[in-house]
């Protein structure tokens, strides 16, 4: 399965880039992270901007996984299964999704096919971005049966 990760936001060089990069050089499938930001400050055009880029981002033929504080929550073995029963069902492509600190327009949760929430709280992009990465090798290490993870 390929999987592609768009986010709104750039990470500098520094711990969360370090850990991003960790992650990102563990995991197996075919990975490919993009990264946009909005040109403008005025916060209406700015949701806008990035929405924009975000929809030009997701593979057509991609599953699309939004995260979201409104939506579903998953412990690690059920997520591993998630993708497990993706790739049974004839998807090779899925696309995870990380809006800026406006949110996520309605066309991108129109466009969503699940939405992910790591909870309830509010996540700084750049956590999240580390969050998905290191559940996406969890469920990796999970599905090879590998000790990594301890439940």
């Amino acid at each position: 399965m390929k999987i592609d990760l768009v986010t709104i936001g750039r990470i500098k060089k520094g711990a969360h880039f370090d850990l991003c990069a960790d992650y990102a050089s563990r995991i197996k499938y075919p990975l490919t992270i993009h990264e946009g930001e909005s040109k403008t400050n005025i916060e209406s055009a700015q949701k806008a901007d990035e929405e924009k880029y975000l929809l030009s981002k997701i593979p057509p033929d991609s599953y699309c996984v939004i995260l979201d504080e409104h939506g579903h929550s998953m412990k690690s073995i059920a997520f591993a299964g998630f993708i497990e029963k993706l790739e049974l069902q004839g998807h090779s492509k899925l696309c995870f999704v990380i809006g800026g600190a406006t949110g996520l327009g309605d066309n991108i949760k129109k466009r969503a096919n699940y939405s992910l929430s790591f909870g309830v709280q509010t996540w700084p992009h750049q956590l999240v971005r580390v969050m998905v990465l290191e559940q996406i090798y969890r469920a990796q290490q999970i599905r090879a049966g590998h000790p990594y993870h301890k439940e």
